[in-house]
């Protein structure tokens, strides 16, 4: 009937929301237990992607992302360019402050992130980052691991379940 289809819609777009509901969640456990005791939150975007804002966190002690994806370590080309992209965004983003990425896990992360998938696949849906990527650094760089390499100093890979040990059951 249509009051099936109804619900069904109305369930549709409420459980797409599921996603911005964990990443907030998920920061929101995480900040008491990650925050300095003279760290000062300067601002805080909740929402899952785009916010406005060119990170989840800034304080005046650091920029961070928070990654909040069950890996599987199968094919996983989508969760690889949106890790690519907060790595890449973290570790280009001019400032003293220190720089993080949190993830569930970085076994799988470190695995993409110090493998042989190709810059130019990662980036091939994002234009945009494709073209800032192209315009610093040209071809110096062709696999994800050697960019990796040259840049993962400046940004600290964090297993948040080691800080948050219940995520690690999510």
């Amino acid at each position: 009937t249509t009051d099936l289809l109804e619900s069904a819609i109305t369930f549709k777009r409420t459980a797409s929301q599921i996603n911005v509901l964990i990443h907030s969640i998920g920061i929101l456990l995480s900040l008491p237990k990650i925050l300095a005791d003279d760290e000062v939150i300067e601002y805080l975007s909740l929402g899952a992607g785009n916010t406005g804002r060119p990170f989840d966190l800034e304080t005046n002690h650091r920029v961070a992302e928070f990654k909040f994806i069950n890996w599987q370590g199968g094919a996983e080309a989508i969760r690889q360019n949106s890790l690519f992209k907060d790595f890449f965004l973290l570790a280009e983003y001019e400032t003293p402050k220190q720089k993080y990425l949190y993830v569930l896990g970085t076994k799988h992360p470190m695995k993409f992130l110090t493998g042989g998938r190709s810059l130019e696949s990662v980036m091939s849906r994002n234009n945009k980052l494709w073209l800032e990527f192209q315009a610093k650094y040209g071809s110096s760089f062709k696999k994800v691991s050697e960019y990796f390499e040259y840049r993962k100093s400046v940004v600290q890979l964090i297993d948040i379940t080691e800080i948050v040990p219940q995520f690690g059951n999510v």
